[in-house]
């Protein structure tokens, strides 16, 4: 089989940030790097589990929700992905995730989404760790910009 655009990625040069992954049509996808890949630092499943559900609700009822294709978790625990139509510029989209960011580390309440009839895991999140892992990512991409966004890998 032929290998999968992600995978020609070297994951040992890749640090935490925000990248254009892949073009398909009209759908950009953003890779969304929160952790180290294979730093030992993993998300861990209740704060991802929140920060889906944060991140989601945030991204679907922006100016750009239209836009919103998915927003989704990396099976290996390092970050998400986030599609976006291409009417949605790299700068709105950076400022997207920034203020998903934002809005994660200033959310209380229930968490959207939660309830054991709206989630197939309803027990497993964690609000504190969710925050943690936005406020991390408030600083990498503080100064992020769309001449970051290319892999340097």
């Amino acid at each position: 089989m032929k290998k999968i655009a992600s995978f020609t990625v070297d994951h040992n040069k890749l640090q935490k940030g925000m990248y254009v992954s892949r073009v398909d049509g009209d759908v950009v996808t953003y890779d969304i790097r929160m952790k180290t890949p294979n730093g030992g630092d993993y998300l861990q499943n209740g704060a991802l589990h929140t920060f889906e559900h944060l991140f989601a609700t945030f991204a679907r009822n922006s100016a750009v929700g239209q836009d919103v294709v998915y927003v989704g978790p990396m099976g290996c625990r390092t970050g998400f992905y986030l599609l976006l139509r291409d009417t949605v510029t790299k700068t709105e989209a950076l400022h997207l995730v920034q203020d998903a960011f934002a809005f994660t580390v200033d959310f209380a309440g229930e968490i959207p989404g939660s309830t054991k009839a709206e989630c197939g895991n309803y027990l497993e999140h964690d609000l504190p760790g969710a925050k943690a892992v936005a406020r991390d990512m408030l600083t990498v991409l503080a100064d992020w910009s769309e001449e970051k966004m290319q892999y340097n890998a």
